[in-house]
């Protein structure tokens, strides 16, 4: 954040260190754990789709230097590199940073180079702005596929097929304490510029945080282009707001619509492209708009320094099934406990019941309803 300091330590840069430098090398490891009334797959579920089973979900270890966004009186820089391994690195892949591994391939282990970006901070535009070239976090939403950067172990349906990475040049503006604005251009979503997918892709977002920091409102059109099909080539208009209701009570709620045009039908003889689906269009279409629609809640509740309880409500209207495989609304409710044992290691357990409303969308097509217990332990470093 422009105008925060960096204060975070951790436990091998203090090993190293005393954690005096400015470069810091830290990460975690992540095993998990479900039980699920589904026997094939999880899916549409997220992170813990591979049903009753012991996994490594993350490995991983980030290499960072944050530039100093406190002070106005020069020119900064910062760094970050993203190494990842375990079975998460499907739902990280972008095509063309080594995507073949889960695109053609579907390996359940993989390695995936997440995020490796140069932030350059420049304090006189505005009150500050930071300049993000490489690859990066797809600007707009609450959850992160980077397992500490969320409240609860499993994901939301919203989250689980909207874009991940983008890879071009963003700018962030701090335009006054309540005021933040980002302009960016990427080559779309989740691929690398060298792919044929890439293309010239604008995203304009706004963030306003009230006088009384209770609320925080931001919205963004994200990755905008021409919209014709291509991998993750989806049109984005994302709308988040923050609330707290007090010091131990907050929630987060977003919204967001997606399309893309021109997609291969699936009684088609057009084929889609390795890891996409067709979609349902109408009779006789051979490419047809493929809409979605998605909203979801949390609400927190701190019940001490160590723990806290999330409670999760989410909706998606896959229409045509592009993003899910099957063109069906869904619902999806999640309760669970955050523990940490110390400052290095956070416990989620948590309970989830999702249904598709209009047909079997669960078990690979077998199941309308799917319960699932899970947890993660994260093991920080």
């Amino acid at each position: 954040m422009i105008g925060e300091p960096d204060t975070n330590t951790y436990p091998l840069m203090s090993a190293i260190n005393g954690a005096m430098s400015r470069t810091k090398l830290y990460g975690w490891i992540e095993p998990t754990l479900n039980f699920s009334t589904s026997t094939n797959s999880n899916a549409p579920e997220a992170n813990d789709v591979y049903p009753d089973r012991f996994e490594m979900g993350q490995l991983v270890l980030y290499t960072e230097r944050l530039p100093d966004t406190v002070q106005r009186e020069h020119t900064d820089w910062g760094y970050h590199l993203t190494a990842l391994y375990g079975t998460d690195y499907r739902f990280t892949t972008a095509k063309g940073y080594g995507s073949s591994q889960w695109v053609n391939d579907h390996h359940q282990y993989g390695f995936d180079p997440t995020l490796e970006y140069v932030d350059i901070y420049v304090p006189r535009v505005g009150q500050g702005m930071n300049l993000r070239i490489g690859r990066f976090i797809s600007v707009p939403g609450i959850e992160a596929q980077l397992a500490p950067n969320n409240y609860i172990f499993s994901h939301s349906l919203l989250y689980a097929i909207d874009p991940f990475t983008d890879t071009g040049l963003m700018a962030t503006v701090k335009l006054s304490d309540r005021w933040l604005a980002q302009l960016g251009i990427t080559g779309s979503h989740d691929v690398a510029l060298w792919t044929a997918d890439a293309k010239p892709s604008g995203t304009a977002c706004v963030s306003y945080t009230t006088g009384s920091v209770n609320d925080n409102y931001y919205l963004c059109a994200n990755g905008i282009n021409d919209a014709k099909y291509a991998y993750n080539n989806l049109q984005q208009y994302d709308a988040t707001w923050y609330h707290k209701f007090s010091k131990t009570v907050h929630m987060a709620s977003e919204t967001w619509y997606m399309y893309q045009r021109d997609v291969p039908s699936v009684s088609a003889s057009i084929a889609p492209e390795s890891g996409t689906n067709g979609a349902y269009c109408a009779f006789g279409e051979q490419r047809c708009t493929a809409p979605e629609y998605a909203a979801v809640n949390f609400l927190q509740k701190e019940l001490s320094m160590h723990d806290y309880v999330s409670f999760r409500s989410d909706f998606l209207d896959d229409k045509k099934g592009q993003r899910t495989g099957y063109a069906t609304k869904y619902s999806e409710n999640t309760i669970m406990w955050g523990h940490w044992v110390g400052s290095t290691i956070q416990i989620r357990p948590g309970i989830r019941f999702e249904r598709a409303w209009d047909r079997k969308a669960y078990d690979n097509g077998r199941r309308q309803n799917q319960f699932t217990a899970a947890s993660d332990l994260i093991f920080h470093f």
